[in-house]
Protein backbone atom coordinates (compact mmCIF):
# COMPACT_ATOMS: atom_id res chain seq x y z
CA UNK A 1 0.00 0.00 0.00
CA UNK A 2 2.84 2.38 0.89
CA UNK A 3 4.63 1.73 -2.41
CA UNK A 4 1.46 2.43 -4.37
CA UNK A 5 0.98 5.68 -2.51
CA UNK A 6 4.56 6.74 -3.22
CA UNK A 7 4.22 5.82 -6.89
CA UNK A 8 1.01 7.84 -7.19
CA UNK A 9 2.58 10.82 -5.46
CA UNK A 10 5.60 10.61 -7.78
CA UNK A 11 3.33 10.54 -10.85
CA UNK A 12 1.37 13.57 -9.65
CA UNK A 13 4.61 15.43 -8.98
CA UNK A 14 5.88 14.67 -12.49
CA UNK A 15 2.63 15.88 -14.06
CA UNK A 16 2.84 19.09 -12.03
CA UNK A 17 6.38 19.70 -13.18
CA UNK A 18 5.43 19.09 -16.84
CA UNK A 19 2.54 21.55 -16.54
CA UNK A 20 4.80 24.16 -14.95
CA UNK A 21 7.40 23.64 -17.66
CA UNK A 22 4.80 23.98 -20.46
CA UNK A 23 3.42 27.14 -18.83
CA UNK A 24 6.87 28.63 -18.56
CA UNK A 25 7.61 27.88 -22.21
CA UNK A 26 4.32 29.45 -23.27
CA UNK A 27 5.01 32.63 -21.25
CA UNK A 28 8.54 32.80 -22.63
CA UNK A 29 7.24 32.44 -26.19
CA UNK A 30 4.76 35.27 -25.69
CA UNK A 31 7.46 37.46 -24.19
CA UNK A 32 9.97 36.86 -27.00
CA UNK A 33 7.59 36.83 -29.99
CA UNK A 34 6.66 40.12 -31.68
CA UNK A 35 3.05 41.25 -31.23
CA UNK A 36 2.30 41.32 -34.97
CA UNK A 37 3.46 37.70 -35.32
CA UNK A 38 1.34 36.62 -32.32
CA UNK A 39 -1.68 38.36 -33.81
CA UNK A 40 -1.06 36.73 -37.19
CA UNK A 41 -0.80 33.25 -35.63
CA UNK A 42 -3.93 33.88 -33.53
CA UNK A 43 -5.82 35.07 -36.60
CA UNK A 44 -4.77 32.01 -38.63
CA UNK A 45 -5.86 29.63 -35.86
CA UNK A 46 -9.12 31.53 -35.36
CA UNK A 47 -9.88 31.34 -39.09
CA UNK A 48 -9.02 27.62 -39.18
CA UNK A 49 -11.20 26.93 -36.12
CA UNK A 50 -14.02 29.05 -37.59
CA UNK A 51 -13.90 27.04 -40.81
CA UNK A 52 -14.09 23.81 -38.77
CA UNK A 53 -17.11 25.15 -36.83
CA UNK A 54 -18.78 26.19 -40.10
CA UNK A 55 -18.10 22.78 -41.62
CA UNK A 56 -19.47 21.08 -38.48
CA UNK A 57 -22.64 23.21 -38.65
CA UNK A 58 -23.11 22.37 -42.33
CA UNK A 59 -22.58 18.66 -41.61
CA UNK A 60 -25.09 18.74 -38.74
CA UNK A 61 -27.75 20.64 -40.70
CA UNK A 62 -27.41 18.42 -43.78
CA UNK A 63 -27.31 15.28 -41.62
CA UNK A 64 -30.43 16.32 -39.68
CA UNK A 65 -32.22 16.94 -42.99
CA UNK A 66 -31.18 13.51 -44.29
CA UNK A 67 -32.33 11.82 -41.04
CA UNK A 68 -35.71 13.55 -41.34
CA UNK A 69 -36.07 12.31 -44.92
CA UNK A 70 -35.12 8.76 -43.93
CA UNK A 71 -37.71 8.80 -41.11
CA UNK A 72 -40.35 9.99 -43.57
CA UNK A 73 -39.46 7.24 -46.06
CA UNK A 74 -39.64 4.56 -43.34
CA UNK A 75 -42.97 5.98 -42.11
CA UNK A 76 -44.44 5.88 -45.63
CA UNK A 77 -43.28 2.28 -46.09
CA UNK A 78 -45.00 1.25 -42.85
CA UNK A 79 -48.18 3.12 -43.85
CA UNK A 80 -48.30 1.41 -47.28
CA UNK A 81 -47.81 -2.01 -45.70
CA UNK A 82 -50.33 -1.27 -42.94
CA UNK A 83 -47.78 -2.16 -40.27
CA UNK A 84 -48.82 -2.26 -36.63
CA UNK A 85 -48.51 1.23 -35.14
CA UNK A 86 -46.49 0.05 -32.12
CA UNK A 87 -43.77 -1.66 -34.16
CA UNK A 88 -43.68 1.20 -36.71
CA UNK A 89 -43.20 3.78 -33.96
CA UNK A 90 -40.51 1.68 -32.27
CA UNK A 91 -38.50 1.15 -35.47
CA UNK A 92 -38.77 4.82 -36.45
CA UNK A 93 -37.54 5.93 -33.01
CA UNK A 94 -34.71 3.38 -33.01
CA UNK A 95 -33.47 4.43 -36.46
CA UNK A 96 -33.75 8.13 -35.55
CA UNK A 97 -31.76 7.74 -32.31
CA UNK A 98 -29.03 5.62 -33.93
CA UNK A 99 -28.57 8.02 -36.87
CA UNK A 100 -28.56 11.05 -34.55
CA UNK A 101 -25.80 9.53 -32.40
CA UNK A 102 -23.67 8.87 -35.50
CA UNK A 103 -24.34 12.41 -36.71
CA UNK A 104 -23.23 13.95 -33.40
CA UNK A 105 -20.01 11.88 -33.39
CA UNK A 106 -19.27 12.83 -37.00
CA UNK A 107 -19.95 16.52 -36.24
CA UNK A 108 -17.58 16.47 -33.24
CA UNK A 109 -14.96 14.76 -35.39
CA UNK A 110 -15.27 17.59 -37.95
CA UNK A 111 -14.19 20.03 -35.21
CA UNK A 112 -10.90 18.16 -34.93
CA UNK A 113 -11.75 16.48 -31.63
CA UNK A 114 -10.65 12.88 -31.23
CA UNK A 115 -13.86 10.81 -31.02
CA UNK A 116 -12.22 7.44 -30.29
CA UNK A 117 -12.78 7.77 -26.56
CA UNK A 118 -16.38 8.90 -27.12
CA UNK A 119 -17.10 5.89 -29.32
CA UNK A 120 -15.52 3.56 -26.76
CA UNK A 121 -17.58 5.17 -23.99
CA UNK A 122 -20.79 4.76 -26.00
CA UNK A 123 -19.95 1.13 -26.74
CA UNK A 124 -19.26 0.38 -23.08
CA UNK A 125 -22.41 2.22 -22.02
CA UNK A 126 -24.49 0.34 -24.58
CA UNK A 127 -23.13 -2.99 -23.38
CA UNK A 128 -23.86 -2.12 -19.75
CA UNK A 129 -27.38 -0.98 -20.57
CA UNK A 130 -27.98 -4.09 -22.67
CA UNK A 131 -26.91 -6.38 -19.83
CA UNK A 132 -29.03 -4.47 -17.31
CA UNK A 133 -32.10 -4.52 -19.57
CA UNK A 134 -31.71 -8.06 -20.93
CA UNK A 135 -35.23 -9.02 -19.87
CA UNK A 136 -36.69 -5.86 -21.38
CA UNK A 137 -34.81 -6.45 -24.63
CA UNK A 138 -36.28 -9.98 -24.74
CA UNK A 139 -39.75 -8.50 -24.33
CA UNK A 140 -39.02 -6.01 -27.12
CA UNK A 141 -37.97 -8.84 -29.43
CA UNK A 142 -41.03 -10.88 -28.46
CA UNK A 143 -43.27 -7.89 -29.07
CA UNK A 144 -41.83 -7.40 -32.53
CA UNK A 145 -42.45 -11.08 -33.33
CA UNK A 146 -46.05 -10.88 -32.12
CA UNK A 147 -46.77 -7.65 -34.00
CA UNK A 148 -45.19 -8.94 -37.22
CA UNK A 149 -46.68 -12.46 -37.35
CA UNK A 150 -49.93 -11.54 -35.50
CA UNK A 151 -50.94 -14.86 -33.89
CA UNK A 152 -53.75 -12.85 -32.27
CA UNK A 153 -55.16 -9.33 -32.24
CA UNK A 154 -57.13 -7.15 -29.87
CA UNK A 155 -60.57 -8.69 -29.32
CA UNK A 156 -59.47 -12.32 -29.74
CA UNK A 157 -60.12 -14.86 -27.00
CA UNK A 158 -56.85 -16.69 -26.31
CA UNK A 159 -55.32 -19.09 -23.82
CA UNK A 160 -51.62 -18.63 -22.97
CA UNK A 161 -49.27 -18.99 -20.00
CA UNK A 162 -52.02 -20.57 -17.89
CA UNK A 163 -54.50 -17.71 -18.48
CA UNK A 164 -57.46 -17.39 -20.81
CA UNK A 165 -59.33 -14.25 -21.74
CA UNK A 166 -59.96 -11.55 -24.32
CA UNK A 167 -56.99 -9.57 -25.63
CA UNK A 168 -57.52 -5.89 -24.86
CA UNK A 169 -54.14 -4.36 -25.73
CA UNK A 170 -50.91 -5.42 -27.46
CA UNK A 171 -47.85 -3.20 -26.92
CA UNK A 172 -44.20 -3.61 -27.85
CA UNK A 173 -43.32 -5.13 -24.44
CA UNK A 174 -46.47 -6.76 -23.05
CA UNK A 175 -49.95 -8.03 -23.83
CA UNK A 176 -53.01 -7.38 -21.68
CA UNK A 177 -55.92 -9.81 -21.51
CA UNK A 178 -59.19 -9.62 -19.57
CA UNK A 179 -60.34 -12.94 -18.12
CA UNK A 180 -63.95 -14.12 -17.98
CA UNK A 181 -64.14 -13.07 -14.31
CA UNK A 182 -62.96 -9.53 -15.27
CA UNK A 183 -59.33 -9.73 -14.13
CA UNK A 184 -56.69 -7.81 -16.07
CA UNK A 185 -53.64 -9.98 -16.78
CA UNK A 186 -50.46 -8.45 -18.23
CA UNK A 187 -48.15 -11.02 -19.86
CA UNK A 188 -44.59 -10.06 -20.95
CA UNK A 189 -44.16 -10.56 -24.68
CA UNK A 190 -40.86 -12.42 -24.20
CA UNK A 191 -42.44 -15.47 -22.55
CA UNK A 192 -45.63 -15.10 -24.58
CA UNK A 193 -43.85 -15.31 -27.94
CA UNK A 194 -41.90 -18.40 -26.81
CA UNK A 195 -44.92 -20.25 -25.39
CA UNK A 196 -48.01 -21.96 -26.73
CA UNK A 197 -50.87 -19.66 -27.75
CA UNK A 198 -54.36 -21.08 -28.21
CA UNK A 199 -56.45 -18.62 -30.24
CA UNK A 200 -60.15 -19.47 -30.07
CA UNK A 201 -61.23 -16.53 -32.23
CA UNK A 202 -58.97 -16.88 -35.25
CA UNK A 203 -61.26 -19.30 -37.14
CA UNK A 204 -64.82 -18.44 -38.12
CA UNK A 205 -66.27 -21.73 -36.88
CA UNK A 206 -65.69 -23.81 -33.79
CA UNK A 207 -66.90 -27.32 -33.02
CA UNK A 208 -68.88 -27.87 -29.83
CA UNK A 209 -69.02 -31.29 -28.20
CA UNK A 210 -71.47 -32.80 -25.71
CA UNK A 211 -71.05 -36.11 -23.89
CA UNK A 212 -74.39 -37.48 -22.67
CA UNK A 213 -74.55 -40.51 -20.34
CA UNK A 214 -77.81 -42.45 -20.00
CA UNK A 215 -78.76 -45.63 -18.18
CA UNK A 216 -78.35 -49.10 -19.66
CA UNK A 217 -81.47 -50.39 -21.40
CA UNK A 218 -82.23 -47.10 -23.18
CA UNK A 219 -82.88 -47.39 -26.93
CA UNK A 220 -79.96 -46.02 -28.88
CA UNK A 221 -82.19 -45.07 -31.83
CA UNK A 222 -84.60 -43.21 -29.58
CA UNK A 223 -81.72 -41.43 -27.85
CA UNK A 224 -80.23 -40.36 -31.18
CA UNK A 225 -83.63 -39.07 -32.31
CA UNK A 226 -83.96 -36.99 -29.12
CA UNK A 227 -80.52 -35.48 -29.54
CA UNK A 228 -81.16 -34.76 -33.23
CA UNK A 229 -84.41 -32.96 -32.41
CA UNK A 230 -82.53 -30.77 -29.90
CA UNK A 231 -79.95 -29.83 -32.53
CA UNK A 232 -82.62 -29.22 -35.18
CA UNK A 233 -84.34 -26.76 -32.85
CA UNK A 234 -81.12 -24.84 -32.26
CA UNK A 235 -80.90 -22.24 -35.04
CA UNK A 236 -77.28 -21.33 -34.31
CA UNK A 237 -75.99 -24.74 -35.39
CA UNK A 238 -74.10 -24.40 -38.69
CA UNK A 239 -74.62 -27.06 -41.40
CA UNK A 240 -72.51 -27.97 -44.43
CA UNK A 241 -71.30 -26.53 -46.75
CA UNK A 242 -70.76 -23.59 -44.39
CA UNK A 243 -68.86 -25.89 -42.02
CA UNK A 244 -66.69 -28.99 -42.61
CA UNK A 245 -69.39 -31.53 -41.65
CA UNK A 246 -72.97 -31.94 -40.44
CA UNK A 247 -73.61 -32.56 -36.73
CA UNK A 248 -72.43 -35.95 -35.49
CA UNK A 249 -74.50 -38.08 -33.08
CA UNK A 250 -73.07 -41.48 -32.14
CA UNK A 251 -72.81 -44.01 -29.34
CA UNK A 252 -69.41 -43.16 -27.94
CA UNK A 253 -68.67 -45.67 -25.16
CA UNK A 254 -70.09 -48.40 -22.94
CA UNK A 255 -69.06 -47.22 -19.50
CA UNK A 256 -69.25 -48.99 -16.13
CA UNK A 257 -72.61 -47.50 -15.14
CA UNK A 258 -73.83 -45.79 -18.29
CA UNK A 259 -74.08 -45.68 -22.05
CA UNK A 260 -72.35 -42.60 -23.41
CA UNK A 261 -73.45 -40.73 -26.53
CA UNK A 262 -71.36 -38.04 -28.21
CA UNK A 263 -72.78 -35.04 -30.04
CA UNK A 264 -70.61 -32.75 -32.17
CA UNK A 265 -71.78 -29.70 -34.08
CA UNK A 266 -70.27 -26.61 -35.67
CA UNK A 267 -71.15 -23.12 -34.51
CA UNK A 268 -69.78 -19.65 -35.10
CA UNK A 269 -66.93 -18.83 -32.74
CA UNK A 270 -68.84 -15.98 -31.09
CA UNK A 271 -71.82 -18.33 -30.41
CA UNK A 272 -69.79 -21.18 -28.92
CA UNK A 273 -70.44 -20.71 -25.19
CA UNK A 274 -74.08 -19.72 -25.48
CA UNK A 275 -74.88 -22.70 -27.72
CA UNK A 276 -72.92 -25.07 -25.45
CA UNK A 277 -74.85 -24.05 -22.33
CA UNK A 278 -78.26 -23.85 -24.03
CA UNK A 279 -77.95 -27.35 -25.53
CA UNK A 280 -76.80 -28.68 -22.13
CA UNK A 281 -80.02 -27.37 -20.61
CA UNK A 282 -82.16 -28.79 -23.40
CA UNK A 283 -80.55 -32.23 -22.99
CA UNK A 284 -81.17 -32.13 -19.25
CA UNK A 285 -84.87 -31.32 -19.79
CA UNK A 286 -85.74 -33.29 -22.94
CA UNK A 287 -84.11 -36.66 -22.23
CA UNK A 288 -86.11 -37.47 -19.04
CA UNK A 289 -89.31 -36.18 -20.69
CA UNK A 290 -88.94 -38.98 -23.25
CA UNK A 291 -88.63 -41.73 -20.63
CA UNK A 292 -84.85 -42.07 -20.59
CA UNK A 293 -83.07 -41.52 -17.27
CA UNK A 294 -79.60 -40.36 -16.45
CA UNK A 295 -77.55 -42.96 -14.58
CA UNK A 296 -76.10 -42.95 -11.10
CA UNK A 297 -72.90 -44.72 -10.13
CA UNK A 298 -73.78 -48.34 -9.35
CA UNK A 299 -72.02 -51.01 -7.37
CA UNK A 300 -73.17 -54.64 -7.35
CA UNK A 301 -72.47 -56.44 -4.06
CA UNK A 302 -72.70 -60.22 -3.94
CA UNK A 303 -72.99 -61.88 -0.52
CA UNK A 304 -72.02 -65.49 -0.28
CA UNK A 305 -73.60 -67.13 2.79
CA UNK A 306 -71.66 -70.15 3.91
CA UNK A 307 -72.77 -72.41 6.73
Amino acid sequence: MKSVFLQTAATETADTLDLQKATAEFVEKIATTPADQLFSEFLDKAIAFGLKVLAALVIYIVGAWIIKKIKKIIHNIFVRRNTEHSIASFVESLVSIALTVFLVIFTISALGINTTSIAALLAAGGMAIGMALSGTVQNFAGGIMLLVFKPFKAGDFIEAQGYSGTVTDVTIVSTKITTTDNRNIIIPNGVLSNGTINNYSQNVYRRAEWLVDVEYGASSEKMKAILKSILDAEKRIVYAPAAPADPTIALNALRDSSVQFVVRAWVKSEDYWSVLYDVNEEVYNKVPENGIQFPYPQLDVHINNQA
